[in-house]
């Protein structure tokens, strides 16, 4: 598949006021009738930023804006603008963001997350061109507390929460959750240790499907957590080590009960290996821990690999993002190991940057015995990738 996003923003700064809008035009070719493409890849003409923005001054530094914009808050695993993946994720409504002297930062908002159109896929093949939408029946909102100068780095405090609404002409699962989570993050500096530990809950209620018939509202008990350990070496090319972990909790076999951890809408390139066409590997039902080696041969170039074991948190749910599933839980939880590589390269300063990459899906016995699971044998996934800005 030929993926092509072509983006324009531009912005008007009126000193205390900003208006700003941005284009993206997220398109794909040559995928298969039977491609795994969709809304992440394909959303043609899509204003995802039209804004109107007010500083409101003082001694400290506090930001309004009002109408559609996107937005990164905190680790961006639960809120994210998407930088690796075709399309993003964008919002209507208000945020405001409070940033202290000392670097402490306050992050508010209520918004519409917009919908992605067109979402079937004849369309998506076609190119073709749906305005994306907002409804008062998907509302979401906020906010995040940021305080520097703890443990050696910061510490984050947050809860959002989504409400949504079935409508006869979007079915849904009919979510009405709140996440309230915790932070805890020192960056990657050379010559020291760094770490990157989050948690987060999330209750209220769901439906299991997004069926029609499906009215039943189940119980919300779900819940993440990552850990990150990592040292950054002063000599060479700079080299960094880490160990992760990441447990995602995945639906159990009770009936009363929805335990699959929802990621609203963040990103997971950075933890996750590449997303769009492969994306095995998301942030629910899954129990994985590896470790990632980077480097810096030159100013110009980064090389990344990294090795995942993944398991199944509950054996009766699907495995993170493949739809693999066994209801009886007698396939076990092994789903086998990820080898990914990247290598990035700016080649002309400001203008001009290429990022190449690999992931390799060594699929465990759960991958190939669970009742539904593919005869195709292991995944193997490459890109290229060309970026110019001007």
């Amino acid at each position: 598949m030929l993926s092509l996003r072509t983006t324009i923003q531009v912005e008007y700064d009126g000193g205390h006021w900003q208006v700003g809008g941005e284009l993206w035009d997220s398109r794909a070719y040559g995928e298969s009738a039977d491609s795994s493409a969709g809304t992440g890849e394909v959303d043609a003409l899509a204003l995802v930023q039209a804004y109107v923005g007010f500083d409101l001054g003082g001694q400290v530094d506090t930001h309004v804006t009002v109408g559609r914009f996107t937005m990164n808050l905190g680790s961006r695993r639960l809120v994210a603008r998407q930088s690796f993946r075709n399309t993003t994720n964008a919002f209507t409504g208000v945020n405001l963001q409070w940033s202290g002297p000392d670097g402490d930062q306050v992050a508010l908002l209520w918004a519409m997350p917009q919908i992605r159109l067109p979402d079937d896929s004849e369309d998506i093949r076609d190119n073709a061109v749906r305005r994306d939408k907002e409804t008062s029946d998907l509302q979401f909102y906020g906010g995040s507390l940021t305080k520097t100068g703890v443990l050696g780095g910061s510490l984050q405090i947050y809860g959002f929460g989504l409400s949504e609404r079935d409508s006869a002409e979007r079915p849904t699962r009919n979510r009405h959750i709140f996440t309230p989570g915790l932070r805890a993050h020192r960056s990657p500096k050379q010559g020291q240790l760094d770490y990157d530990v989050e948690g987060a809950y999330q209750f209220g209620r769901s439906r299991a499907t997004s069926a029609p018939t499906d009215l039943t509202d189940l119980n919300v008990s779900a819940y993440f957590i990552h850990a990150e350990a990592g040292r950054t070496f002063d000599h060479g090319w700079t080299p960094r080590l880490s160990i992760d972990f990441d447990l995602a909790s995945g639906d159990g076999a009770s009936t009363k009960a929805y335990n699959r951890f929802d990621a609203l809408f963040g990103a997971r390139r950075f933890d996750f290996g590449p997303t769009g066409l492969y994306g095995a590997v998301g942030r629910f039902n899954m129990i994985s821990g590896g470790a990632r080696v980077e480097v810096k041969p030159d100013r110009q170039s980064d090389v990344m690999m990294m090795y995942r074991a993944l398991w199944l948190h509950s054996r009766t749910d699907s495995f993170s993002n493949t739809g693999v599933r066994d209801v009886t839980g007698n396939s076990g939880r092994f789903a086998g190991s990820q080898f990914e590589a990247r290598y990035r390269r700016t080649l002309i300063p400001g203008r001009l940057r290429l990022d190449i990459g690999m992931a390799y899906l060594d699929k465990g016995h759960f991958l190939k015995a669970a009742p539904n699971a593919p005869p195709t044998g292991d995944t193997r996934y490459g890109y290229v990738d060309i970026y110019f800005e001007f």
